[in-house]
């Protein structure tokens, strides 16, 4: 393991009674930044008990190399305070308290993470402030053909620089969300049946291949709990706005994710992402989230609860196929949808687009 980083300037903490003496002005080491900050995430359980914790996700989060991260996770552990298990990583909470593993994405917890350390910080801070914001924006226009992002306005509304955007941007583009068109411009969309039906004939291709793989490191009361979420969704328990498709990512979190081919676990993530953000223009146009995902997907659990591993990898392709079938049939009812007014100012029609 590597030695720990140079120094970073000192952050604003929270004022708090610390009793100081003479170290008390040193400046906090790169490892001890994420401790702290990590820290302070776990006592007040804004990382749940039985989050997976993954150095690369966390040295994005902190914009940092991997080194001072595996020191500071090294020192949780120690402190009890996270612990290691048969996946990948670290989960939260104490050894035999914790829940079972919960693999999300870090960035999107409501962290508490230092106001100040370094330009590099500053500028993660700051494009995550927006990044929600714009990938919304985006989002909503994909179903009505191309446009064009203009970088100096989307600089402007949120009071950022050019260098921010840019990350923003380039962020959204490994997302497949935008992507620069032959004359360099930033432009997202158009989101069409021929582009969803070619996210899903991926997904028949990758997903069976992760959910074989993975099932060596399924947890059995995992999957029970997974089961019975699923089946009182279906039997008929309140389940709120957004909360099927949240159920449908669970299923692709904890198993089929759980492959321990990291290339083939990256194509799959990268690709679902483009399919949810299809699913989330359907949403946000007021079309109907389909409970018959759910029932499908109860019984590839219990398919993998009782072993017959072939009959769960078939089903999944199946599963996806009729999910391809559903998304296009409301893309046809998209199609005769009028273009929203309300779009953002910095996005144009591709073909009448100009700086």
């Amino acid at each position: 393991m590597q030695g720990p980083a140079d120094p970073i300037q000192p952050l604003e903490r929270d004022p708090s009674p610390v009793a100081e003496d003479a170290s008390s002005t040193a400046l906090p080491r790169r490892y001890e930044v994420v401790t702290d900050a990590l820290r302070r995430n776990l006592v007040e359980d804004r990382i749940p008990g039985g989050t997976v914790l993954l150095e690369g996700p966390l040295a994005d989060l902190f914009g940092l190399s991997r080194a001072p991260v595996q020191r500071a996770l090294a020192q949780l552990e120690s402190e009890g305070l996270i612990h290691r298990f048969d996946g990948r990583g670290f989960l939260a909470g104490q050894r035999g308290s914790a829940p079972p593993p919960r693999r999300i994405d870090i960035a999107a917890l409501d962290l508490v993470l230092p106001k100040e350390a370094g330009q590099g910080f500053r500028n993660r801070q700051t494009w995550r402030r927006i990044y929600a914001t714009v990938e919304a924006d985006i989002t909503r226009c994909l179903v009505f053909g191309q446009y064009r992002i203009v970088e100096t306005e989307l600089a402007e509304l949120f009071d950022v620089s050019r260098t921010i955007v840019r990350d923003v941007l380039g962020r959204l583009q490994e997302r497949r969300l935008v992507d620069k068109n032959a004359s360099s411009h930033w432009v997202a969309g158009p989101l069409t049946a021929r582009s969803i039906k070619d996210q899903f004939e991926l997904r028949k291709i990758l997903e069976p291949h992760g959910l074989v793989s993975a099932v060596p490191y399924l947890d059995h009361a995992g999957l029970a709990v997974l089961r019975d979420t699923l089946r009182a969704a279906e039997e008929g328990a309140p389940v709120a706005k957004g909360r099927l498709t949240e159920l449908s990512n669970l299923f692709v979190n904890d198993i089929v994710l759980a492959t321990p081919n990291l290339s083939l676990r990256d194509l799959i993530r990268r690709n679902l992402h483009t399919v949810l953000i299809s699913q989330a223009v359907l949403r946000q146009l007021g079309l109907p989230e389909d409970p018959a995902s759910i029932a499908e997907q109860r019984m590839m659990v219990e398919l993998l609860m009782h072993g017959a591993v072939d009959a769960a990898a078939s089903m999944l392709s199946t599963h996806i196929e009729a999910s391809k079938l559903r998304t296009i049939a409301q893309m046809k009812i998209v199609a005769v949808i009028p273009q929203p007014i309300s779009l953002a100012p910095y996005l144009r029609p591709a073909d009448a687009a100009s700086e």
